[in-house]
């Protein structure tokens, strides 16, 4: 939209703001980066897993394990190993769920989490946060390990093109509200 500005409203008018840049759209994101076969098994059998523990049918216990929150991609994925080793050597009572949140909803100051500033460095590159994000829990269920995420942003509405969960989904195994 091209409009003219009176003198009073560019005075006004995004005041704060330095620029505006694109952000991918869930589809755009899912396109670049797809839920392949070998993925999708693992999301699918963790979820499978999760319910007949939920439900009973599955005499173990599911623990979610992993840091607060997800800062660096690269010391994720070797966590991963050392959590996938485990998994496997306590599988007959317990089912290891990797926690990978990407958000700090809850931090008034400071950094707020790998989605929102990728780099650490207060660009909030949020386009680019979205997209390691997906490949981050794709390379997990490549792995075989299941993941759980956190699904945010309550105030806006359900499918809204700004959610998170709209971009990395259906990559986790399971989904705190």
């Amino acid at each position: 939209m091209n409009r003219r500005l009176s003198p009073q409203d560019r005075l006004l008018d995004n005041l704060n703001v330095a620029g505006m840049e694109d952000m991918p759209t869930p589809d755009d994101v899912k396109e670049r980066l797809p839920l392949d076969e070998q993925a999708a098994a693992t999301v699918l059998r963790g979820r499978t897993t999760l319910c007949e523990i939920l439900d009973r049918r599955d005499p173990r216990l599911f623990v979610v394990v992993g840091p607060c929150s997800i800062h660096d991609p690269k010391a994720a994925l070797e966590y991963a190993g050392r959590l996938q080793a485990l998994a496997r050597e306590v599988e007959d009572t317990l089912f290891l769920v990797m926690r990978v949140y990407f958000e700090k909803p809850r931090t008034s100051t400071g950094w707020k989490g790998f989605i929102n500033d990728p780099h650490m460095d207060d660009t909030f590159r949020i386009d680019e946060g979205m997209t390691r994000a997906r490949e981050l829990l794709l390379a997990l269920a490549h792995m075989g390990l299941p993941a759980g995420s956190e699904a945010l942003d309550p105030k806006w509405r359900a499918g809204s093109p700004r959610r998170s969960a709209s971009r990395t989904g259906p990559t986790a195994t399971w989904r705190w509200r």
